[in-house]
């Protein structure tokens, strides 16, 4: 197995990181098949994700947002590659003016909702 970990620095407040963090796990889902979950917090929020293979999380304050996953065996062999993906993604919507995040209101009862909409009912 192979742990990623990826920490990025920023200035921007939660409720602004919210909105990029929430940006990115539609991407992650849209892009590599993920499921993600967003559970907001009062300082903090978490962005849980999986798919075959991988799994991690991706915690967001008010100063930084930091990654942390886990690579299957056969994923571990592209580690760099993935790695290198995740990071260009997140610094690019970290370095980009304003995210143009969805209005995303609904949660369920326990405070967790699906990071983005599904497109088809079998996915």
């Amino acid at each position: 197995m192979a742990d990623i970990q990826i920490q990025r620095e920023h200035a921007l407040g939660l409720l602004q990181a919210r909105k990029i963090a929430f940006i990115w796990a539609e991407q992650v889902e849209e892009k590599f098949n993920m499921t993600c979950t967003y559970e907001e917090g009062e300082t903090e929020d978490l962005v849980s994700f999986s798919r075959s293979g991988v799994n991690g999380t991706l915690t967001v304050t008010m100063e930084h947002f930091e990654l942390n996953a886990r690579l299957g065996f056969l994923l571990g062999a592209f580690k760099e590659k993935i790695e290198g993906e995740i990071v260009k993604n997140l610094d690019a919507l970290l370095n980009a003016k304003k995210p143009a995040a969805k209005n995303h209101a609904s949660k369920d009862p326990a405070g967790k909702r699906p990071a983005a909409k599904k497109k088809a009912a079998g996915r």
